[in-house]
């Protein structure tokens, strides 16, 4: 029997899923498993490991069970992450020496600042596309390093790895036989030379950070190793790595430059295909590996928003507002407008084009008949406004505007909000017919390495659109309505 399935593991933010994919990119079977979140100090988030690796496995043999195939036609696992997210683990033992710091963590506010008034940020943003900011990966390594006790004295020794989700999961998953990762997760680090492609020596002495503690950069579509024995019988390659932005971005066929894909989920993310060539940004959008495939780089501008969908799960498990994101829908339609009311999302510090990692969110507008309804519809609206942020600084840095933007991620589910976004960006947004692009990404580049699929073309034509949203607005009350965002987020910021 032909192995002409791959079996895609998406590990997030908030939960693990498993999805398998049939060589037509069609989705047979799904599991999914929500994870805890630590927030042991303001502003600080934490993952423990060992839930992502138990999800991680449980979810993969459920997805088997529920398919009901033989093991036998899978041909590759593919994996994609959430970034910036980072783990130091005991060589020997493979056990984590500290939770997870999370992407949204901003414990390292403070040291980031101090190199940046140091003059550090232009060499770091030449080689690595990035900015000086706590999202990324070196400083929380340098954090865990400094707080965990004989931890740097034990990496100088060469008994820890480090590195982000993917590296973890493919090193429990080979036994500690591969510790490796892809271009997109390793560029996230502020670790990586995205033109030299390779860890950088200057870059490691200013975070800290010894370079024996990372693992080997490969492709996106290469095989990074073997399930070890007893894991899944027979063992299964895992033959595709991605981000998660990177991973949607593949799995939107968005492979032209000047694409675009923008994915709603915890956070939102915005990733333009700028081919060979790595733009630098003058508006503090982000230069990134999109993938790498052959040896051969291809780069993105992308934007970064810190909370789009974390602004719906504090309105239900905050504010009480909600018992379900799916409501969000109808309370938006319940209100002729958002009443003036404005949301600006700063919930863990503000990202591209602002990266204001201090400053806190923001609820302007409210009067005595401002209602839970106007609430909820701000938050869905802020979505909206903050990706027109994005897009005015693409296109203030010289590209195009976008004849269309591929959306994805749970969000998107909402039509209004899809609605909205059209209508604010004055661009179609087109909603394909597989909302997964995420572990459909990872799975093409696992599907490209075991020849489940030839190349970029066929895994286009896989790509539909199930709904297609058109700018409705009046342009005036779309002036004022943008005015009313850069009012508030002003206020924010002052």
């Amino acid at each position: 029997m032909r192995s002409d399935h791959i079996l895609a593991i998406d590990q997030g933010t908030t939960s693990t899923r498993a999805i398998l994919f049939d060589s037509a990119a069609r989705p047979v079977a799904t599991a999914q498993r929500e994870f805890q979140q630590h927030y042991p100090q303001l502003g600080w988030v934490e993952h423990d490991p060992e839930d992502i690796w138990r999800d991680t496995l449980a979810v993969a043999r459920e997805v088997i069970a529920v398919s009901g195939f033989e093991q036998s036609r899978i041909a590759a696992f593919g994996l994609t992450n959430q970034r910036e997210t980072v783990v130091v683990w005991d060589r020997e033992t493979g056990e984590p020496i500290h939770r997870a710091i999370v992407w949204q963590d901003r414990r390292t506010a403070d040291l980031c600042a101090r190199l940046k008034a140091d003059g550090a940020e232009p060499m770091v943003q030449g080689k690595t596309g990035l900015l000086l900011d706590p999202y990324f990966s070196a400083t929380k390594i340098a954090w865990i390093l400094d707080n965990v006790a004989g931890a740097r004295a034990r990496a100088e020794r060469g008994e820890l790895a480090a590195g982000t989700i993917d590296s973890f999961l493919l090193w429990r998953l080979t036994a500690g036989t591969a510790h490796a990762t892809d271009v997109t997760n390793a560029g996230r680090t502020l670790l990586f030379d995205i033109h030299e492609q390779r860890w950088d020596e200057e870059l490691c002495r200013l975070f800290r950070v010894p370079m024996g503690l990372l693992p080997q950069v490969h492709d996106n579509s290469c095989m990074f190793g073997l399930t070890s024995p007893g894991l899944f019988d027979p063992q299964i390659p895992i033959a595709g790595v991605a981000g998660d932005q990177q991973a949607a971005l593949v799995g939107q066929a968005c492979f032209r430059p000047g694409m675009v894909k923008s994915t709603y989920g915890t956070g939102c993310f915005m990733l333009l295909n700028t081919g060979a060539e790595a733009v630098r940004s003058e508006n503090r959008l982000l230069t990134t590996p999109a993938y790498r495939l052959n040896g051969q780089m291809t780069y993105a501008l992308e934007g970064s928003i810190f909370v789009a969908g974390a602004a719906v799960k504090w309105l239900r498990d905050g504010l009480g507002v909600i018992a379900h994101a799916s409501e969000t829908d109808g309370l938006a339609t319940r209100v002729p407008d958002s009443h003036g009311v404005y949301m600006v999302p700063a919930f863990v510090g503000l990202g591209a084009p602002y990266w204001e990692p201090n400053v806190r969110a923001a609820i302007t507008g409210l009067t005595l008949d401002a209602t839970g309804a106007h609430i909820a519809r701000a938050a869905l609206e802020a979505t909206a406004y903050q990706t027109r942020d994005l897009i005015s600084a693409m296109v203030a840095d010289g590209s195009a505007p976008p004849a269309a933007i591929r959306v994805d991620g749970g969000m998107t589910a909402n039509n209004w909000l899809c609605q909205f976004l059209a209508s604010i960006l004055e661009v179609p947004v087109e909603r394909p017919a597989n909302l997964e692009t995420t572990a459909l990404g990872a799975a093409f580049h696992a599907g490209l390495a075991t020849g489940v699929w030839s190349g970029l073309d066929e895994l286009s034509r896989t790509w539909s659109a199930a709904d297609t949203f058109q700018p409705t607005m009046d342009a005036d009350l779309r002036a004022t309505l943008l005015a009313g965002w850069q009012h508030a987020v002003a206020r924010t910021l002052s």
